[in-house]
Parts: structure tokens; sequence; C-alpha cells
């Protein structure tokens, strides 16, 4: 076991948490929606400071996992923001391309899937669904509250499985 593998980890969420969305919510009002320009959209992405100081506060102490419910497909733009932002490498999990279960299902899933292994330090979320079932796992949870909530958006992470 190498030193890395003994350090607890701080897993955090992306959009909302530390990608603010606000700009491509436009693309989840609208009927149908579109998700393709949602995720097209994600690498213009401005950071949300109070999530980005976390995390580097975190990475002093911790190994940075990040767990989205962006679908794989988009991997390479997610990889190039985080660079961008000059955040910690990390694993990033995100859900397959054909996954529509609802977030908290599909997060809670990883997260006791790492905790077998590895002392999970705290989970940073924004989506109050998935901070209640993590809490009731037993697993230490802090709110991403620093941008509005989007009803939209959560319909799209409850009930369509979509991010």
């Amino acid at each position: 076991m190498t030193d890395s593998d003994k350090r607890p980890i701080a897993v955090f969420d992306l959009d909302n948490t530390l990608a603010d969305t606000s700009h491509r919510q436009r693309f989840l009002e609208r009927r149908p929606r579109d998700w393709d320009a949602f995720f097209a959209a994600a690498p213009e992405d401005p950071p949300l400071p109070e999530g980005i100081a976390l995390v580097l506060a975190s990475a002093e102490e911790c190994e940075i996992v990040y767990l989205t419910g962006r679908p794989e497909r988009c991997r390479r733009d997610t990889l190039a923001w985080l660079a961008a932002q000059g955040l910690p490498e990390g694993r990033v999990h995100m859900r397959r391309n054909d996954d529509r279960r609802p977030a908290r299902r599909t997060k809670l899933e990883i997260l006791k899937r790492l905790g077998r292994t590895r002392e999970i330090r705290v989970l940073v979320d924004d989506d109050e669904l998935v901070c209640a079932d993590a809490e009731q796992a037993g697993f230490a949870v802090v709110r991403a509250r620093w941008t509005a909530p989007s009803a939209e958006l959560k319909v799209a992470q409850e009930r369509e499985g979509r991010t």
C-alpha cells in the first residue's frame, strides 16, 4: 500500500458544486429538454469559488475523487475543465451513457464501493437527496449551498437520471 492509498478520500460533485451551470439551465427549461446542448456548454462553466477553495483545502490531507452524474461521453470535456481550473488530479466517476437511475442511487453505490477499502472523509454535493441518502448511510456530508437551486436540474437528477 502506498502513502496515497492510506490517505482518506474527499469526494466532490461537479455541477453546482464546483462548476456554475446557471448559464446552461436554459437548455433544460425548454421541451423537449436539449441534453446535447446542456452538456456541450459545460466547458464554459465558470468555477464556483467556494467549491474550488474546499477542494484545494481538502487536497492537503485527502485524495480527491470527483463523482458526477454527467454521462461518460462528457469525460474529455470534464477532465479539461478540471485541469483548466487548476484542480487536483483525481479519479472521475461518471454515469454510464445509458444509465438513467436517480443520482442518489448511482452516487451512493459508488460511495459505498469506495468506502469498502478507504476512509471517505467527506462528500460535497449540492443535491439534497444525494446528501440525505449519503448521511443516512453514515457518510460525512457538506451541502454545497453556494448556488441557487434549479428546479429543472433537480428533476433531471432525480426523475430523469440525466446528471
